[in-house]
């Protein structure tokens, strides 16, 4: 072979191959580029479930409460309901048991969680793992087992009337507003202590030693440690507390406590047992927006506070 011949060849194979992009598109073609979906695509879908599922039956409810039975939009239904001395005594009600509720839920749930994160005792991990499976108890079932304990022909009564002979035992708060709110505290204190045995597993255990060298007694350390610590955790426990306890209907109806009306039940009897939709709807739609405000409260307080 001439030193020609093997120079072209050497130079045949040194020489770039064309790319596929221009043998595709043509020489100084520049490549396809996929095209992104909107970001405002992918949000259709839930907006679209969120809109069916709750949205809608929102609106009709809203709709349902400015339309009397006789026909066109008026806010009649509304005056009627808040000049009702009924709506009003139910609206207490609802307010001060939820409130006390959470009061009592707060102190309680914060002492028992205490206990369970810094009191070393055996079973204790059982127990907390035990408040993970509580709060998907539904909310009957604890006030059931309140009833077989302290109902009219429970337990504490029953082993009354045994030792005594009396006709009847002492115990019959169950069906009054402090019946209520005992059960309300029992069914919904794990709702606090689940945030704040989360809260104190991550606090740092090296302050709690170096205050305690420092001659500091338990009451201080969790007034000035942990407290501080938990603070957040008790806002958010609580505000889910007081949200829910508001809108509470199972515990009011398995109590029994036939003078205790708060705004669910209020809805309830307008609804079912009147069939006044149209109060029913505006005491619906106050609950909502007592539930609604009270969260945006908690999430400005929240916000300010850095939780």
């Amino acid at each position: 072979m001439s030193v020609s011949a093997t120079a072209s060849a050497v130079a045949r194979a040194e020489a770039p191959a064309a790319t596929p992009s221009r043998t595709a598109h043509g020489p100084g073609s520049a490549p396809a580029r996929p095209r992104s979906v909107p970001t405002w695509v992918w949000a259709l879908p839930p907006v679209a479930v969120l809109a069916l599922a709750f949205l809608y039956p929102l609106a009709l409810v809203v709709q349902q409460s400015v339309t009397p039975d006789e026909g066109g939009v008026s806010l009649d239904p509304y005056a009627d309901v808040f000049a009702s001395e009924v709506f009003r005594d139910a609206l207490t009600t609802t307010v001060w048991l939820a409130v006390g509720s959470t009061v009592g839920c707060l102190v309680l749930g914060f002492v028992l969680a205490l206990v369970i994160a810094f009191v070393p005792f055996p079973g204790g991990k059982a127990v907390a793992r035990f408040v993970d499976v509580f709060l998907s108890f539904p909310s009957f079932l604890i006030t059931l087992a309140l009833l077989f304990v302290y109902g009219s022909v429970g337990m504490a009564n029953g082993l009354w009337t045994d030792v005594t002979g009396a006709a009847e035992g002492p115990f019959h708060f169950l069906t009054t507003p402090w019946g209520v709110l005992l059960a309300e505290i029992t069914y919904f204190t794990p709702f606090v202590m689940r945030p704040l045995l989360a809260a104190f597993s991550q606090l740092d255990t090296g302050q709690l030693e170096v205050a305690s060298s420092l001659g500091a007694g338990p009451v201080r350390i969790i007034r000035r440690v942990i407290l501080p610590e938990a603070l957040p955790a008790l806002a958010a426990g609580g505000s889910l507390v007081l949200v829910m306890c508001l809108n509470e209907f199972g515990i009011v109806l398995f109590t029994g406590a036939k003078d205790v009306t708060t705004l669910p039940m209020l809805v309830y009897s307008k609804a079912i047992l009147e069939s006044d939709y149209p109060a029913a709807c505006v005491v619906a739609v106050v609950n909502i927006a007592i539930s609604v405000g009270l969260y945006g409260l908690y999430r400005v307080v929240s916000r300010r506070a850095g939780a």
